[in-house]
């Protein structure tokens, strides 16, 4: 038997080792409701401005061109940080064509759970700070938008905010972001669902009234800015020649020449837009007087039964008899409730948008064509 290596032998002789002790996984007791409001201070700081990555616009830029018909939207992420909304990613969401609500509705979020998890594992942003929605001509009031701004503005920390990016602006060469929230007014109505003729009234609320603007802003990192910079720059190798112009030094992004067109080929569309908005409100409006004449009606026939139930409860007082219950009444006719106004307002809010963006537009065409002329008489 061969003699023990020098290695087992200390091995051997020195002490086991002493099993280390697991320390306990510490417990921590929840934070009550009443104390969670002092804890977090920030969140009483007033939001005061929203702060868009350079990212971020690429990306809502880019989902926003490969989505058909304006219906680009996504959830963004961020912090929000002594009254600045700082927005450092975002991620979009699938556009279903489903009439099945619920199904939608249960695959929505289970691909937003999904990415969220996704986001977390590689140590990302994953903070819902709100989302952005692509419109086109300025158009953005929707019942849709209205109710995903009123979840997120009850569930999220600051309210959350909606950022709508402009197509039509950024295929004229302007990229177009607005960022908005909920008014208090209005939220205190649309928790009670209460839209009719006299809460609008008292609460003086119109569409101009159901949101209002976050200042905004575009945060570039040097990196990117320098990008920028060096694809302006002049390079005599560009493959953007201009030979024909006498000057073969140009930038690597070809030169756009869509200022100077004359043409006004989207007039016509925002025109078309305008009347099919007018023609909508007028229809809700019409829908909306039906439905008083409705109410009118039943409460006519309630007066007309009570009017008669009185006068037949004072010839039974009058012979000594017992008056008949006026509780029924309730029963037997049932007065629907006062037509909601609120598809009106966004109605209203859709038509002022298609008229601001037609006035500008038809402006900026007539500056134009004046200039041509004056350019072309001299």
């Amino acid at each position: 038997m061969s003699a023990p290596s020098m290695a087992a032998t200390l091995a051997a002789s020195l002490p086991a080792p002493s099993a280390v002790p697991v320390p306990a996984a510490p417990t921590y007791e929840a934070i009550p409701p009443s104390m969670s409001t002092a804890i977090d201070v920030e969140a009483e700081i007033p939001l005061t401005c929203v702060q868009l990555d350079a990212l971020v616009v690429s990306k809502i830029i880019q989902h926003s061109q490969d989505a058909p018909a304006a219906s680009a939207h996504g959830l963004l992420l961020g912090l929000d940080l002594e009254g600045t909304l700082e927005v450092s990613n975002s991620f979009p969401l699938p556009n279903h064509t489903s009439d099945d609500d619920e199904k939608v509705s249960k695959s929505l979020v289970r691909y937003q759970t999904s990415m969220l998890r996704s986001l977390r594992e590689v140590q990302g942003d994953d903070n819902v700070v709100g989302f952005y929605q692509a419109t086109s001509l300025g158009a953005f009031y929707s019942q849709s938008l209205i109710d995903t701004q009123a979840i997120h503005q009850e569930r999220l920390r600051h309210g959350g905010v909606v950022v709508v990016h402009d197509l039509s602006q950024t295929a004229r060469g302007t990229a177009s972001f607005r960022a908005f929230k909920l008014t208090p007014s209005f939220m205190d109505i649309y928790k009670k669902s209460n839209f009719s003729a006299s809460s609008l009234v008292h609460r003086r609320l119109t569409f101009s009234s159901i949101l209002e603007e976050v200042p905004l802003r575009i945060r570039t990192n040097p990196l990117l800015s320098s990008f920028l910079h060096g694809l302006a720059a002049p390079s005599a190798t560009s493959p953007y020649t201009s030979a024909h112009l006498g000057s073969p030094a140009t930038s690597a992004i070809p030169p756009s020449y869509s200022v100077l067109d004359l043409g006004n080929s989207g007039l016509a569309r925002n025109l078309e837009h305008v009347a099919e908005s007018i023609d909508n409100y007028r229809t809700e409006e019409g829908n909306v007087a039906y439905a008083s004449r409705q109410i009118a009606r039943e409460k006519l026939r309630l007066e007309t039964h009570l009017a008669k139930r009185r006068e037949e409860n004072a010839q039974r007082v009058s012979q000594g008899l017992n008056p008949l219950p006026e509780e029924d009444v309730s029963r037997t006719f049932k007065i629907p409730p006062e037509p909601s106004r609120l598809e009106s307002l966004l109605l209203l809010g859709q038509l002022d948008a298609y008229a601001k963006t037609l006035e500008s537009t038809a402006g900026l065409g007539l500056a134009k064509m004046y200039a041509a002329k004056a350019g072309h008489t001299t």
